[in-house]
C-alpha cells in the first residue's frame, strides 16, 4: 500500500510553538519591506514572461499567500521568478496566454502529486552541472528580452527564439531611443549601488536609507521624471494600458482536451522547474534560519498555488531566493511574513494602481539586467577548467541548449548527458578479474580444469561486457567456474541474465558454477529470482576457500566419472 505524505503547513507547527505580539510585530515588518522589493520584480517579471505587469503582480498575491500559508518552509517567498521567465514567455509564443494559464494549472496538478507521493527529495538528485547550466543560460536569455526596453527598440513583440531575437535586434539597431537608454542606464547603477555597503557613513540617513530597496528607489524616481518631464519613452499605461485596482475578476481558463494535450511536455516543464527553484531555495532559507523544510509539504503547496493562480490570471510561481533572503533577514519568524507581504502588495496595487502607467519600461529592464546578472553563476565557468569532463559536457550542453533553445530541452538533454555519464563512470569502476589458483587446484583431474574470477563494482547493464569472454562460445569454458562477489556491491537484471547464460552454458557442457561470499545485494536479488536454487547445493557457499574446495571436489568427479 501506497503511503501518501501528511498534509501538515510550516503555519501550523510555529503557531503552535508559542507564537505572540512579539513574533507578529517582526513578521508584519518583515513582510511589508519584502512587499517593496516584490512590487517591481512581479511587474516586470510579468512583463518579461509575456503576460502584463497586472497578472505578475497577481500572482505575487494570490501565489504568495498560499504559498506561505500551505507551505513547508517558515520564511519562504514565492511569487513569479525569473527562473520561469525564457520557458513561459515560449509558452505563451507558441500556445497563447489562455493556454499558459492552463499549463499552469496542470504544472500545479504535478507538483501537488509529486508531494503527496513524497518525490520531494528526488529533486535534490538532479545534478549541480544542469542547475548551474540552465540557471546561467536563464539569466542571459532575461537579459537578451531587456535590449529592446532597455535601448527603445521600436520592435512590436520579441520572437521567442533565440536567433530570431537577435535578428529583430539587429534589423532595429537604428532606432535607439536616447531618453529611455538615459533612464536605462541610471536605473541600472541606481541599483548597483544603492545596497547599504556602498552608502555614505552618515549616521541615521545611512540607517534610514538602507532599509529601503533599491528597486524601490528606482521605481519611484524614474516615474516622476518620466511624468513630470514627460519624456518620450514607452510606459506601462502606454503598452498595457492602466492596472486595474485590486485583483482580476475570478475565470476559470476555457478547457479544451485537444490543446491540453499538447500542453503536457510544457506542464511537466513548469512543474519540474518550479520544484527544482522551490527546495533550492527552501534549503537557502534554511540555512539562514536553522531550521529544516518539510520537501513535500512545499511541493503541495506549491502545487495549489500554481492551480489557483491562474483563476486571477496569474502566472507560475515558486521560492524566489532574493525575496526569500529579504524576508529572512528582515527578522521574519514564520510564513505569516509572507502572507503580510501578499496582503502588503493588495493594498499597494489598490491604492498606487492609477499611478504604475507612468513607470518607464527602460527601468523595469535597468532592474531585470541586474537581477540576471545576480541570478547568473558566472564564476562557474572559471572553474570549468578544474571540473571533470563529464561536469564540463554537462554544464555547457544545458547552458546553450537554454539560452537557443529552451529550459525543456536543456533539462531533458543534461539529464541524459548526466545519466550516460554516470553509467560510464560506474562501468569504468566494475571489473572481472582472474583469481590465480594454485596446479593442483587449477587441474584437480586429467583433463579437467577450475578457474576463479573476482565480480568488483556494479555488474548491471552498462557493464555486462565485462564478462562477455566467458560468454563468447568460441572460447572453451573450464568444468568449473567459481565467481567470488564479496566486492560486487549491485546486480541489476541485465547482470543477472547475464549469469544465467553463464550457468546454462556451463550445463550444456556439463560444467558447474559456483558462486561466493556474496554481497548483501546480489545475494537477495538470486534470492529472491530463484537463480541460487538453480546452481544446486553446491551452487553458493559464504567463504570463497569452501567454494574453491568444493570445485575441486567437482572437477575431480567429473574426471573419474569421464575415466569410468
Amino acid at each position: 500500500m501506497i503511503s501518501l505524505a501528511r498534509f501538515r503547513p510550516k503555519l501550523l507547527d510555529t503557531l503552535a510553538a508559542g507564537y505572540g505580539r512579539e513574533q507578529f510585530g517582526k513578521d508584519v515588518a518583515a513582510g511589508i519591506t519584502v512587499a517593496f522589493v516584490a512590487l517591481p520584480l512581479a511587474m516586470a517579471f510579468g512583463i518579461a514572461s509575456g503576460v502584463t505587469p497586472a497578472q505578475g503582480i497577481a500572482t505575487s498575491v494570490v501565489a504568495g499567500f498560499l504559498i506561505s500559508l500551505l507551505g513547508g518552509s517558515r520564511v519562504q517567498i514565492g511569487g513569479p521568478a525569473g527562473a520561469f521567465v525564457a520557458l513561459l514567455y515560449t509558452i505563451a509564443e507558441r500556445h497563447g496566454v489562455a493556454n499558459l494559464l492552463l499549463a499552469t494549472m496542470m504544472a500545479g496538478g504535478l507538483l501537488l502529486a509529486m508531494g503527496l507521493f513524497k518525490l520531494g527529495n528526488l529533486i535534490r538528485f538532479i545534478p549541480v552541472a544542469i542547475i548551474v547550466g540552465f540557471t546561467n543560460g536563464i539569466a542571459v536569455v532575461i537579459a537578451l528580452q531587456q535590449v529592446r526596453d532597455f535601448l527603445g527598440l521600436p520592435i512590436e513583440k520579441m520572437p521567442a527564439n533565440f536567433l530570431s531575437q537577435m535578428a529583430e535586434l539587429w534589423r532595429h539597431a537604428g532606432g535607439v531611443n536616447a531618453a529611455a537608454v538615459a533612464i536605462g542606464v541610471a536605473s541600472l547603477a541606481t541599483v548597483v549601488m544603492w545596497p547599504k555597503s556602498y552608502l555614505p557613513n552618515h549616521g541615521r540617513a545611512r540607517r534610514w536609507m538602507a532599509k529601503l530597496p533599491g528597486t524601490v528607489v528606482v521605481l519611484v524616481l524614474a516615474t516622476a521624471v518620466v511624468a513630470l518631464a514627460g519624456l518620450p519613452v514607452e510606459t506601462i499605461g502606454s503598452r498595457f494600458g492602466d492596472i486595474p485596482r485590486g485583483l482580476p475578476p475570478l475565470a476559470v481558463p476555457a478547457f479544451d482536451w485537444t490543446a491540453a494535450q499538447t500542453l503536457v511536455m510544457p506542464a511537466v516543464s513548469i512543474a519540474l522547474l518550479c520544484a527544482i527553484e522551490s527546495l533550492l531555495c527552501a534549503r537557502v532559507a534554511d540555512g539562514l534560519i536553522d531550521d529544516r523544510h518539510d520537501p513535500n509539504q512545499e511541493l503541495m503547496a506549491q502545487g495549489v498555488a500554481n492551480m489557483a493562480a491562474p483563476l486571477f490570471g496569474g502566472i507560475a510561481a515558486t521560492g524566489t531566493i532574493a525575496r526569500t533572503v529579504t524576508n529572512a533577514r528582515a527578522g521574519a519568524v514564520s510564513p505569516v511574513a509572507g502572507m503580510v507581504h501578499a496582503a502588503t502588495l493588495l493594498l499597494v496595487v489598490v491604492v498606487l494602481a492609477p499611478l504604475a502607467r507612468h513607470v518607464p519600461l527602460a527601468a523595469l529592464a535597468g532592474i531585470l539586467l541586474f537581477v540576471a546578472w545576480n541570478m547568473g553563476e558566472w564564476r562557474a565557468f572559471g572553474r570549468l577548467s578544474r571540473m571533470s569532463g563529464s561536469y564540463r559536457v554537462t554544464m555547457l550542453a544545458t547552458f546553450a541548449l537554454t539560452v537557443l533553445f529552451d529550459v525543456n530541452i536543456a533539462v531533458q538533454v543534461g539529464l541524459l548527458i548526466a545519466c550516460l555519464a554516470f553509467i560510464f563512470r560506474i562501468s569504468a569502476h566494475s571489473g572481472v578479474e582472474p583469481i590465480r589458483l594454485t596446479a593442483d587446484l587449477a587441474h584437480p583431474a586429467p583433463g579437467r580444469r577450475v578457474a576463479a574470477w573476482q565480480l568488483s563494482g556494479s555488474l548491471f547493464f552498462g557493464s555486462i561486457d565485462k564478462i562477455e569472454s566467458l560468454l563468447d562460445p568460441t572460447h572453451a569454458l573450464p568444468d568449473v567456474v567459481v565467481l567470488d562477489m564479496h566486492r560486487l556491491i549491485d546486480l541489476d537484471a541485465s547482470g543477472l541474465e547475464a549469469l544465467e547464460s553463464l550457468h546454462a552454458r556451463l550445463v550444456r557442457a556439463g560444467g558447474h558454477l559456483i558462486v561466493a561470499e556474496p554481497s548483501p545485494q546480489p545475494l537477495q536479488k538470486m534470492t529472491r529470482t530463484g537463480f541460487l536454487e538453480s546452481l544446486g547445493p553446491d551452487g553458493m557457499f559464504d567463504e570463497l576457500e569452501d567454494a574453491l574446495a568444493a570445485a575441486r571436489a567437482i572437477a575431480a568427479r567429473l574426471g573419474t566419472e569421464a575415466t569410468a
